[in-house]
């Protein structure tokens, strides 16, 4: 896993990838140039999922774009210049900044698309067969959540593959939020009243 910066740096560097987290972007698209809220639509989640069903595709691309960036930014910041390890925890720290964000009542998306942008840093291939499953899953079943899940159990096996424990943990980090995230599409799958995509 690589040894660990000193704790006030790293300190810094989580405070940097939550708040970089945090930042609601289809939240904010959709308000500026639709003039929507998208918590009062569709699933009433601020991701690219219900941005799609309810601004269109232009906002639903810009708002899939922008909460990877703000995943990849502060993952790839700390790989390069702290090393392995700062960007695990960078990573996390967006991923629950996108999440849990303090602009919104500590409510945020499900972190699909931010988990992505750090998978995209720490490792493309991975990031790109995560991809695949997912679109696969949606263009077969047109259910986001599923894709989704099945993504993050993709991206946990070949972090395990590819860079062991420390991987590993990061991969049942991220598949354990997205199983809290979309605990309430779970409960929707169950009863047959799930949103579908397109």
């Amino acid at each position: 896993m690589g040894a660990m910066p000193p704790w006030p740096l790293t300190s810094v560097v989580l405070l940097g990838a939550f708040l970089a987290g945090s930042i609601p972007f289809g939240l904010i698209i959709a308000r500026v140039c639709y003039g929507v809220d998208l918590r009062e639509h569709g699933s009433g989640n601020i991701g690219a999922a219900n941005a799609m069903r309810t601004i269109g595709r232009n906002g639903a691309i810009a708002t899939l774009v922008l909460d990877a960036l703000k995943g990849w930014l502060p993952t790839i910041l700390a790989l390069h210049t702290l090393g392995f390890a700062a960007a695990l925890l960078a990573g996390a720290a967006a991923a629950l900044g996108h999440c849990f964000t303090p602009w919104l009542g500590w409510r945020g998306g499900k972190g699909v698309a931010t988990l992505l942008g750090t998978l995209l840093a720490l490792n493309p291939l991975v990031a790109l067969a995560s991809v695949l499953v997912y679109a696969a899953c949606v263009l077969r079943l047109r259910i986001s959540a599923i894709g989704s899940l099945a993504a993050g159990a993709t991206s946990l096996i070949g972090l395990t593959i590819t860079h062991g424990l420390s991987g590993g943990l990061y991969g049942s980090f991220g598949f354990a939020l997205l199983l809290y995230t979309h605990r309430t599409n779970l409960a929707r799958l169950r009863n047959g009243t799930e949103n579908t995509v397109g």
